[in-house]
């Protein structure tokens, strides 16, 4: 199963960006990042193989956030 999430970036009409992508990256890693810490911590209700694929999922979206904000700040198209 392959679903694209869309997350657009913020600006207002100066193309100034109104969220901190940077905060939204870090949290993104960090949600994943405490979940393997409960993994690996014996969390017995949680599905390792889930947890992984979700955790590079959140790492993947938080790569795109990332990319698209250099972009932003670069001025590319």
């Amino acid at each position: 199963m392959n679903r694209e999430v869309t997350l657009p970036l913020i600006v207002d009409d100066r193309g100034a960006l109104q969220v901190a992508a940077a905060d939204v990256s870090k949290l993104l890693r960090t949600v994943g990042a405490r979940w393997l810490h409960l993994v690996e911590d014996g969390e017995q209700r949680l599905d390792e193989d889930t947890v992984a694929a979700l955790t590079i999922e959140l790492a993947k979206l938080a790569d795109r956030i990332d990319v698209a904000c250099i972009a932003h700040s670069s001025g590319a198209p």
